[in-house]
């Protein structure tokens, strides 16, 4: 796993990986967006809604710690083992928004976490301890890992997911075949 040396240099992280994974959402049109794909394994709404879910968790936890509030991760209805139970919590939860819905959302939620981040002392995002709810597992990690592994790999591998969603979307479903001008007889 990537270390940064600095919190710029994971607040300047976090953004790049988020341009470049929204971006790919761009040209998918609303009626594909629940489109299932051989050989990918969610759909575009679900690759959004999942990013989401951890973002708003990270959030949830930063802000029930910062209440005093004991916090249960990663979710009060779901343990580390079921992690796929939590998924589908995720896609139930955005199930009716619409893909631009989905995309705005995202943007506001990576800028909450940047600007979360760009709140914690070196000592608080650096240090094992930081807060007590990145020290809720026996691993430990310092606050750091916890938004690298819910912000900026996800990000990456998710955007090898949506490319090759939209290779093995037929062309004549995301607007390539509508691109080609009508040439009358």
């Amino acid at each position: 796993m990537i270390e940064y040396k600095d919190k710029q240099e994971l607040i300047d992280e976090i953004s790049k990986r988020a341009d470049l994974f929204i971006e790919e959402f761009s040209h998918i049109r609303e009626s594909d967006k629940d489109k299932p794909m051989d050989g990918v394994d969610r759909t575009p709404a679900q690759m959004v809604a999942y990013q989401l879910g951890w973002m708003n968790l990270l959030l949830c936890w930063e802000e029930q710690e910062q209440q005093g509030n004991t916090v249960i991760t990663p979710h009060p209805d779901y343990k580390w083992n079921n992690l796929g139970g939590l998924y589908e919590s995720f896609y139930r939860q955005y199930e009716t928004c619409s893909l631009q819905e989905l995309c705005t959302m995202f943007n506001e939620a990576v800028q909450k976490i940047m600007n979360m981040t760009e709140s914690y002392t070196d000592a608080e995002l650096f240090q094992p301890g930081g807060r007590r709810w990145a020290a809720s597992t026996p691993s430990n990690w310092p606050v750091w890992k916890w938004l690298h592994i819910n912000t900026v790999a996800p990000f990456q591998s998710f955007r090898s997911k949506i490319r090759k969603w939209k290779k093995l979307l037929p062309v004549s479903l995301h607007g390539r075949a509508e691109e080609k001008q009508y040439q009358p007889y």
